[in-house]
């Protein structure tokens, strides 16, 4: 199963996909402890988790594989802004950073700067995502191409929807499904105080 899942990672991990893929977002995954966030495939095969390092000064996350090798660590800063770093090996190689530019009940805006974009002059906004923490939904856009979506599991005849799963697509593009990842989990995470407070609460349809 374990080979199965690293060669599912690397085949996601590929420059481009030709359909959009589906990921489902969860922190109840039974291969992972309680509490860990979870992207898996339809088949329940673990494509990318989130572990967190409370023991750090800064909130600071690390985007995994599914062998548990770090990809990206994330580090947030007292202004609401985020970075993104190469790996685990500290704040060296740096990949992108975020700004938040509204975070309303309604309306969460953040703007994706990407490094190797941005190395000369000033930084210029390479994705935007938008879209609402209370509904667990956001948009990520490169200029009018929409990159990947979030969004709810709704199933027919179910009155309230948990916020404790989602599903995530990404659509055909060149974009390393790790960033896509990591963009989402600042989104998840950097909600407002008030839908914070309401996020075990379910959503009425």
């Amino acid at each position: 199963m374990l080979e199965a899942e690293v060669e599912d990672a690397e085949n996601l991990a590929m420059a481009h996909w030709p359909i959009p893929v589906d990921l489902f977002v969860s922190e109840k995954h039974p291969s992972l402890p309680r509490g860990l966030l979870a992207f898996a495939d339809s088949s329940g095969n673990i494509l990318f988790r989130l572990n967190s390092l409370s023991h750090h000064p800064k909130k600071t996350l690390r985007i995994l594989d599914s062998a548990g090798n770090p990809l990206i660590s994330i580090y947030r800063h007292h202004d609401g802004s985020w970075q993104g770093f190469k790996g685990d090996d500290g704040q060296k190689d740096l990949i992108f950073q975020v700004q938040r530019v509204s975070n309303k009940f309604a309306r969460t805006e953040l703007e994706v700067f990407l490094v190797a974009e941005n190395h000369r002059g000033e930084l210029t906004c390479d994705f935007k995502v938008k879209g609402c923490h209370f509904q667990r939904s956001c948009t990520i856009y490169n200029g009018d191409s929409i990159v990947a979506q979030t969004s709810l599991m709704h199933k027919l005849r179910q009155i309230y929807v948990s916020r404790r799963k989602i599903q995530l697509t990404m659509f055909p593009s060149f974009v390393d499904p790790a960033l896509i990842v990591a963009v989402v989990v600042i989104f998840l995470v950097n909600g407002p105080k008030k839908s914070k407070i309401l996020d075990k609460l379910p959503v009425s349809i």
